[in-house]
């Protein structure tokens, strides 16, 4: 297997300075692509500095983001797919982000105001995303946290770059996993289905990045197990869909009632109806009022980790990151 650099410094293959005429956080705007502190596949690094590993057509690559300013982004590539890479890198970091027709009221204009560096960024990722969405259907985020790494870590590679972080899984490999494989990393039948007929398809999924975002959402909803929720949460950070919302969402729809009419319980009807003034970017509004940390009211019982998810996966070694 290839092994990470053992050199101190490892020159980038490529780099660029990216300018962006509108304030750009990387905390705000890369953050949420992190899942969990143990992530293997995206870090973050320093304050303002993250690096992450992504497959291209163009081959493997890993990117270092560090914010110079706060309208520019010093971003390094390491591996076979640098070219690629640094040509999109203004779509990475959201340098591409349009706010027109985005006329904020109320409170989401102070949130604006706060949090004006959140970009919405497009990752052109699309199965690499879809990955971890449908690991998140219907399960604790630790349980799907547990189950990307394991998967991860068993099926991936090392990625390029001296930073120990790991490629998610070759779609081809990842499609011809048998369902008992995919049960001892937590993954249940259904979402184990949807991952496999995504894996065979996975050329065609990242065709869609350069078309239209309404066919990509046409696209992915005609897929078996792919619902609303799951395109919208793959579409925004992959096409920078800044009106993608996740209707479903067990959280999302009290966050939005709570902040914006004071309400502590609401359904997806009246989320929307709450969001319907900020058409066009309303899944921009959910992402500032996610950037608050601050949800709504919680009443009864935390609800716990599955049993057969903490005994399926295997303990990951010493050092493995």
């Amino acid at each position: 297997m290839r092994r990470w650099c053992d050199t101190a410094v490892v020159e980038p293959d490529s780099s660029r300075l990216v300018e962006s005429a509108l304030p750009i956080d990387l905390e705000l705007s890369l953050g949420p692509l992190c899942r969990g502190s143990h992530d293997p596949v995206m870090r973050r690094r320093a304050k303002n500095e993250f690096v992450r590993a992504i497959r291209t057509s163009e081959g493997p690559v890993t990117l270092r983001f560090v914010q110079r300013s706060a309208t520019t982004v010093h971003v390094e590539a390491f591996g076979p797919g640098h070219l690629f890479a640094i040509e999109h890198c203004p779509d990475f970091v959201g340098a591409n982000d349009s706010l027109e027709g985005f006329e904020p009221s109320g409170p989401v204009a102070d949130l604006h105001r706060r949090f004006a560096g959140l970009r919405m960024i497009r990752s052109r990722t699309l199965f690499q995303n879809l990955l971890v969405s449908v690991l998140e259907q219907k399960v604790h985020g630790k349980d799907a946290f547990m189950s990307y790494r394991a998967i991860v870590r068993e099926l991936g590679e090392p990625a390029p770059g001296p930073f120990e972080l790991w490629l998610t899984p070759e779609p081809a490999l990842l499609g011809t996993q048998p369902s008992f494989r995919m049960r001892e990393f937590g993954v249940d039948a259904k979402r184990s289905s949807a991952l496999q007929f995504a894996a065979r398809r996975a050329a065609r999924l990242e065709k869609l990045c350069e078309g239209p975002v309404a066919e990509a959402h046409r696209y992915l909803r005609a897929m078996p197990g792919i619902g609303v929720w799951t395109a919208a949460e793959v579409l925004r950070p992959t096409m920078g869909d800044a009106d993608a919302v996740s209707v479903g969402d067990f959280h999302v729809p009290n966050m939005v009632a709570w902040h914006l009419a004071g309400e502590a319980r609401a359904d997806d009807a009246r989320m929307l109806e709450l969001l319907e003034p900020f058409s066009g970017h309303r899944g921009r509004v959910v992402a500032l009022l996610g950037a608050l940390g601050q949800g709504a009211p919680k009443f009864g019982p935390r609800s716990g980790l599955r049993p057969f998810v903490a005994g399926a996966i295997r303990p990951f070694r010493k050092g493995s990151w």
